[in-house]
């Protein structure tokens, strides 16, 4: 049996669905022009789109940006590395990367949420010989995307202050 053809949607269509879509929730450029050509618009007609939604506020990538950040920083628990790679797979330019990052996450705050993270999984590895636990400590900060010296810093913590006193010893 023949697969059933989808009907094709007309530049109308398109530009009413993304109106629709970006209404409910926030949504990168990226993400409505992989949409747009996912549903076989062609590229300069999904260009007009675009530039239709962006005039009139639908799609604003500092606004994305500015969300996403706040809520893979404090609902996620991501580090600055891992929501730059997520952003910029969507499309969104460094800058606007940059100024969301500098305006929604504080150093302090930002530094206490990989102590706690890592304070978390010590539970976890605390019984295996010091090297290997401060090795998954610090394998953990990185999956999450926090920086190196972050991560070093917020593992000497959790060591010094949380952990065995012999956590230096094997």
């Amino acid at each position: 049996m023949p697969p059933i053809k989808s009907k094709e949607l007309t530049p109308q269509q398109a530009q009413m669905r993304c109106e629709v879509l970006c209404a409910r929730s926030e949504q990168s450029s990226g993400d409505i022009m992989s949409k747009l050509m996912k549903w076989g618009i062609p590229s300069d007609t999904a260009r007009t789109i675009l530039q239709h939604l962006v005039k009139e506020k639908y799609v604003d990538d500092e606004r994305y940006a500015r969300a996403y950040v706040r809520d893979k920083f404090r609902y996620a628990g991501w580090g600055r590395l891992k929501i730059a790679y997520n952003l910029r797979q969507k499309g969104v330019d460094r800058i606007i990367i940059n100024e969301a990052m500098e305006a929604e996450i504080e150093v302090d705050e930002y530094a206490d949420l990989a102590e706690r993270l890592l304070r978390a999984k010590w539970r976890d590895v605390k019984s295996r010989p010091s090297w290997q636990a401060r090795a998954a400590l610090l394998r953990y900060a990185a999956q999450r995307g926090f920086e190196s010296d972050v991560s070093v810093t917020a593992v000497e913590k959790v060591l010094g202050n949380g952990a065995d006193s012999d956590c230096y010893d094997e």
